[in-house]
């Protein structure tokens, strides 16, 4: 019969081959344990990011109704003893229109920023990770 032992390897800390590669998936799981957790915190930080914008955005949306109601009926008054009414509802109309683009413009420029929800920087540490473990496999397989 033949010695069992001539099956497994050791290293040169006296670890057997099974041995190391338990070791390995273990520590591989764990890695991608922690990176799962840091995107998911990346994403979510993207995604209250979004929510701010998505806010301003619609606020932007409620101010120019709120404000077109409420202040178109007084400044065509005040401007029909100036102008025309017709004229003044115009000149009303359109500095209300302004005020309004300049919110959405805002929100848009938020939600923009806060896009791709894709966590750049896992996905960095990831593609790092690999090429630590290919490199280590590499490395390994030549001594």
């Amino acid at each position: 019969m033949g010695d069992v032992s001539a099956s497994t390897s050791t290293s040169g800390d006296g670890a057997t081959t099974p041995e190391l590669v338990q070791r390995a998936a273990d520590q591989i799981s764990g890695l991608l344990r922690e990176e799962l957790a840091l995107a998911r915190l990346e994403v979510s930080e993207k995604g209250k990011r979004a929510g701010v914008g998505v806010g301003l955005f619609g606020g932007g949306g409620a101010l120019a109704l709120y404000a077109g109601g409420a202040l178109v009926a007084a400044a065509v008054v005040a401007l029909s003893y100036v102008i025309p009414a017709a004229l003044a509802a115009l000149v009303v109309a359109a500095v209300l229109a302004g005020m309004a683009g300049l919110l959405a413009r805002s929100g848009r420029e938020r939600v923009r920023g806060a896009a791709p929800p894709m966590p750049k920087s896992t996905a960095g540490s990831l593609r790092a990770d690999a090429e630590t473990v290919r490199n280590a496999a590499r490395d390994r397989g030549r001594s």
